[in-house]
C-alpha cells in the first residue's frame, strides 16, 4: 500500500532516467545542489569545512553536545549528491541525535570508480579519531548504508552503534523487491548505478563493494536497519538484518508502511521522516548516552 504522500511523489515530473542516452550527469548533480540549496535548514551551533587528511567534509557540532561524533555518509547511488545536498539533513540529524556530525565528502563515480569511495571514508575516519575523542557512531542511506556497512567492516570496534537507512547491498538484484516493489526506483537505475561504482567485473563479487558477501558480518555494533515498504531494496537489507541477528550482532529492524525509497531526506513531504530521525536518535542515544 502506497501512502497518500507517496502517490504524490511519485505523480511529479521527472528527467530522462539515468540509464538513458538523454541523460545528463552533470546537469542532474547541479539540478540536486540547487533543490537542496532551496530547502529550509535548521541553525547549528558550528558549522565548519574541514580538510580530513584530503577528504574533504562538513562538521556539524549542536548547541551542548554530548561527547562523540557520527560519521554520515550520503547517498546517490554512489554517483549523485554531496555534503552539500545533504546538508539539511545533517542538520537535522545533528541537531537530534545531540552529538557532532562529520559529513563525509567521498569521490564519486564515473571520474573515481571503486575502491575510492570507501578508501576515502577509511581516511576520514583515521582523521576523526586522531582529532575527536569519540565515541563514534557511523550513519548512512542507500549508497551510504552500503559505505556505513563497509567502515564498520573494516575497522572492526571503530564504532559505537551503526545506522543503514534502506542499504544498497546487493550488485546482483537477487532479492524479491527488486521485482515487486519497484515504485519510484526503476531496478534498472539501480544496475546502472553499480556498472557506474564498480572498476571491474570483479569488484562485484568484493565484500567492500557488496558487503553482504563478507565474512566478518559479526564484527559489527549494534546496528540499526532501516527499510521502507515500496524500495527495491528492502528484502535485501531486511535480510542482512537477519544474518546479523543469527551471527549474534545486537541488531533492530524497522520498515516503514506506505514509503519510497529516500523517503528520510524528505521530512517536508514524508510525514514518516521526522519520526525516523527520531528512532535513529534515540537508537544512537542509546549506545552514546
Amino acid at each position: 500500500m502506497l501512502f497518500p504522500e507517496s502517490r504524490r511523489a511519485l505523480e511529479q515530473p521527472s528527467g530522462p532516467p539515468a540509464w538513458s542516452d538523454e541523460h545528463d550527469l552533470v546537469a542532474e548533480r547541479a539540478r540536486a545542489r540547487e533543490e537542496a540549496l532551496a530547502e529550509p535548514r535548521e541553525d547549528v551551533a558550528e558549522v565548519v569545512d574541514v580538510d580530513a587528511d584530503g577528504v574533504p567534509c562538513r562538521l556539524y557540532r549542536p548547541a551542548g553536545a554530548r561527547p562523540g561524533v557520527v560519521v554520515h555518509l550520503h547517498g546517490g547511488g554512489f554517483v549523485f549528491h554531496d555534503v552539500e545536498v545533504h546538508d539539511a539533513s545533517a542538520r537535522r540529524l545533528a541537531n537530534r541525535t545531540g552529538l557532532a556530525v562529520l559529513s563525509v565528502d567521498y569521490r564519486r563515480p564515473p571520474e573515481d570508480p571503486f575502491p575510492a569511495a570507501p578508501d576515502d571514508v577509511s581516511t576520514a575516519l583515521g582523521w576523526l579519531q586522531a582529532h575527536e575523542p569519540g565515541p563514534f557512531v557511523v550513519h548512512g542511506d542507500s549508497a551510504g548504508g552500503n559505505l556505513a556497512l563497509v567502515a564498520a567492516l573494516r575497522h572492526p570496534g571503530a564504532f559505537a552503534a551503526a545506522v543503514l537507512i534502506y542499504p544498497f547491498l546487493d550488485p546482483t538484484a537477487g532479492f524479491d523487491s527488486y521485482a515487486t516493489a519497484t515504485d519510484g526506483f526503476d531496478p534498472r537505475e539501480a544496475a546502472w548505478y553499480w556498472e557506474q561504482y564498480a572498476a571491474t567485473p570483479a569488484d562485484l563479487e568484493h565484500p567492500d563493494l557488496a558487503p553482504l558477501r563478507s565474512d566478518r558480518l559479526g564484527t559489527l555494533p549494534p546496528t540499526l536497519v532501516v527499510t521502507a515498504e515500496h524500495d527495491p531494496l528492502r528484502d535485501e537489507a531486511e535480510h542482512l538484518a537477519l544474518r546479523l541477528a543469527e551471527e549474534g550482532v545486537e541488531v533492530v529492524s524497522t520498515r516503514y508502511q506506505g514509503q519510497l525509497h529516500g523517503f528520510w531526506r524528505h521530512p517536508s513531504v514524508f510525514p514518516a521522516a521526522e519520526p525516523m530521525m527520531g528512532q535513529v536518535a534515540g537508537f544512537v542515544r542509546q549506545h552514546v548516552p
